[in-house]
């Protein structure tokens, strides 16, 4: 049996104490991680702190597109490794603020991808539960916009068990044809 089925088979408030003691743990991790990071769909933040005073001359950053390291000249790498997936390297970049932290912006190649973890040794976040932050429905071209708000509707309509816009259409076509043709029976009709 899967963790899911595990999962499906908890009441809400169990469920709650599992994805509470998981956030814990996965917090734990990625606090005990040598840097911080963040990410929306399409790109990935991250913020690796550095001695205090240090100048760009003294960094060894290595930027690629499978990779990335980021250290001082001549000692061990305060982080390094294979990324979970592909970056553009042309539009990710590296810039040290203050003095004290490496700010390394990376473009996924692949902007429909939640990444679990930056490096693939390093422990992993559920993405499944991933909150994304909601873009609004404003910001979107119109025709994008009624995709979204067609989609949210048929959502919605579904789970209250209610017909979905593309099902409501079907029966406005198919009243208006009754009307239009009284003399034909249809209380056999079946809608498909």
């Amino acid at each position: 049996m899967s963790a899911q089925d595990d999962y499906d088979k908890l009441t809400k408030e169990e469920r709650e104490a599992r994805d509470a003691a998981d956030r814990k743990r996965e917090a734990e991790e990625q606090g005990a991680l040598p840097y911080k990071w963040s990410q929306v769909l399409g790109e990935a933040d991250v913020v690796v702190p550095v001695p205090a005073g240090t100048r760009s001359r003294d960094l060894a950053v290595a930027l690629k597109k499978k990779s990335l390291s980021v250290g001082l000249k001549g000692k061990e790498p305060i982080m390094g490794g294979d990324l979970f997936a592909d970056i553009k390297l042309d539009d990710s970049t590296w810039t040290l603020e203050d003095q004290k932290e490496v700010h390394i912006h990376l473009e996924k190649v692949n902007k429909q991808q939640w990444w679990p973890h930056i490096l693939t040794h390093h422990p992993k976040i559920d993405t499944t539960k991933i909150q994304p932050e909601n873009s609004k429905l404003s910001d979107l071209d119109g025709e994008t916009r009624g995709m979204v708000e067609k989609m949210m509707f048929d959502n919605q309509q579904k789970q209250m068990g209610k017909p979905t816009s593309d099902e409501m259409k079907k029966m406005e076509a198919l009243r208006k044809f009754q009307e239009a043709h009284p003399e034909l029976d249809f209380s056999n009709a079946k809608m498909s």
